[in-house]
């Protein structure tokens, strides 16, 4: 009895059914590689067979009922000697590889028999290769008669309907007619040529006819498309556009436009040469890029007239540019030298900064510069050395660098004006300022007041101080104009803070007096209003005008409801 219970025994049993399971699978394993070598080498020997029943024997057959010539004798003898080494030679090796093959896998030598399956498969693969590669040169005999047949019936077909082209279009190939119809005779004649190879069963001959009579075709179809626009274009268009361009050209030189930049003299003896070799090479139906040449000489005599328009639209930009640029430089220089002039004077009447000064300099370097250029640029102008649109170019640049000028100069007259100005306007406001106290102090004389504040003197005095460096500063040499902005600024607020002072002074004095001479008729009745008002009068004679008027309006405002719009009807009439 085995006992279960001892742990050694239940070690023991798992070990037997690990191995058990362990051969198992390696049986499986063998058994299914076994399977799989055997079906592939199954499958090699189908594909074996296959060579063996090739096509490759009834083909060359029909080869062997056409012999006629010693070429073609020669590649049947080489056909056939390649069949046979495949039948003899390749497929024998083939089915000895497969016995040796399956004789590996009988002996279980798995590792060898799947050597030998690659090395099968190779061999196998070269000899199809070989087959295929054979059958293939075979039928391109075989096949090439209906082949050949078919694809020559298309170029007949071609050929007519080229050759009904030219027939309909006789005309427009003028001297080249009768080389395009010996050219058709040509291609005729290879038609004829085929006819016989196929009468003479010279097959081999056939693709190399075809390929003839093909680029034969390919190149009469560029020939019957082109041929015509050459003949237009060498012999009509471009000799009428090389005469016009040349009647255009010397009479615009004989005008005094400068024109030899365009060296028009050169390119038509180049263009006449080169339509010259077009013809001499269409003549012989060479027309590789001879209309492309052509198009590209059309397209400069075109351009030709392009340039000439834009030479006359030049010379008259030009004249007028000139014209403009002359009156600009003439003003400017007299400014400027105007300017030059009285630079001294200007420095001594006003106080000119480094940069004003910097910048008049520059603008008169820079005016030398541009006077010198339109110098030579005259002198250019005169001697019918460059082209209308080159000279423009350069007025047009010396009109920017003029504008340039301008504007630097515009921009420190102005300053300079605004200089003048501010002068101006400080006299001005000068005696406004003089006017404006005048008539403060007229105003305080006007309504004699028994008392002015202190502070009052105080703002006149500061007022008319503010007024005086006015003066001083007009009187220097040069004139800081900012500073003298500031001294009108300060003078004109100081003056008419005083002003209003002065106003608010006369204007609170007149109405407390007219309200304590109308509260009067109140005194008797009422005694409060009696002491009040004579406080009022005390405030009256110290100065203190807004304190009398408003101690005196408080209290009679009590008695009298209305007297707010008796007080303002006071006001309005003071």
């Amino acid at each position: 009895m085995i006992n279960l219970d001892d742990p050694r025994v239940v070690i023991i049993i798992c070990l037997i059914a690990t191995l058990i399971s362990i051969i198992t699978m390696i049986l499986i394993i063998r058994t299914r590689k076994k399977k799989e070598m055997k079906k592939a080498i199954s499958a090699l020997e189908i594909e074996k067979n296959k060579l063996a029943s090739s096509p490759i024997v009834p083909e060359l057959a029909k080869v062997e009922s056409f012999l006629n010539n010693e070429k073609l004798e020669v590649m049947y003898n080489e056909w056939r000697d390649r069949l046979n080494d495949i039948k003899e030679v390749q497929v024998p090796n083939l089915s000895n590889m497969l016995l040796e093959a399956e004789y590996s896998l009988k002996q279980k030598d798995y590792k060898s028999t799947i050597y030998k399956i690659a090395k099968l498969e190779m061999e196998l693969y070269k000899v199809k290769t070989n087959s295929e590669f054979l059958l293939g040169e075979i039928k391109e005999i075989t096949n090439s008669e209906a082949k050949g047949r078919s694809i020559i019936t298309k170029y007949r077909s071609k050929y007519r309907e080229l050759f009904e082209k030219f027939n309909s279009t006789k005309g427009e190939y003028g001297k080249f007619a009768g080389v395009i119809q010996t050219q058709f005779e040509l291609i005729a004649k290879r038609f004829e040529d085929f006819e016989s190879i196929m009468d003479n069963n010279e097959f081999n001959e056939v693709s190399t006819i075809v390929n003839i009579i093909d680029e034969l075709l390919k190149h009469m179809e560029i020939v019957i498309e082109e041929v015509p626009s050459i003949v237009l274009l060498a012999y009509n268009v471009l000799p009428k556009r090389i005469e016009e361009v040349a009647t255009i050209y010397d009479r615009m030189m004989k005008q005094g436009y400068p024109l030899d930049y365009l060296n028009v003299e050169y390119n038509i003896s180049e263009a006449t040469t080169k339509i010259k070799n077009i013809i001499v090479r269409t003549k012989s139906l060479n027309l590789q890029d001879s209309l492309f040449e052509l198009k590209v000489l059309l397209d400069y005599f075109d351009s030709l007239f392009v340039d000439f328009d834009n030479e006359k639209r030049a010379k008259k930009a030009f004249s007028d540019k000139v014209e403009n640029l002359n009156s600009r430089l003439e003003k400017i220089n007299s400014v400027v030298n105007e300017i030059f002039t009285s630079m001294d004077n200007l420095q001594n009447i006003y106080n000119l900064s480094d940069d004003n000064i910097t910048v008049i300099k520059d603008v008169k370097v820079n005016l030398d510069r541009i006077n010198d250029n339109y110098k030579v640029l005259k002198d250019h102008t005169g001697n019918h050395t460059f082209a209308y649109s080159k000279l423009l170019e350069e007025v047009e640049g010396l009109s920017v660098e003029l504008s340039k000028c301008e504007e630097n100069l515009d921009n420190s007259l102005n300053e300079i004006g605004n200089m003048r100005d501010d002068e101006v306007r400080a006299r001005h406001q000068l005696e406004e300022i003089k006017m404006v106290l005048k008539e403060s102090r007229n105003k305080m004389r006007e309504y004699n007041l028994p008392e002015i504040p202190n502070n009052y003197f105080v703002e006149l005095k500061e007022a008319s101080l503010a007024m005086n460096e006015i003066s001083k500063e007009l009187s220097r040499k040069p004139i800081v104009i900012d500073i003298l902005n500031t001294r009108v600024d300060t003078a004109r607020d100081l003056v008419l803070k005083l002003y209003t002072k002065t106003t608010d002074i006369v204007k609170s004095a007149r109405l407390s007096e007219a309200l304590i001479v109308y509260s009067n008729r109140y005194r008797s009745t009422y005694n409060d209003l009696n002491k009040i008002l004579n406080i009022s009068e005390q405030l009256f004679y110290k100065g203190e005008y807004k304190k009398s008027l408003f101690n005196t309006l408080n209290a009679i405002r009590a008695i009298d409801t209305d007297v707010y719009n008796k007080i303002n009807d006071l006001i309005n009439k003071v």
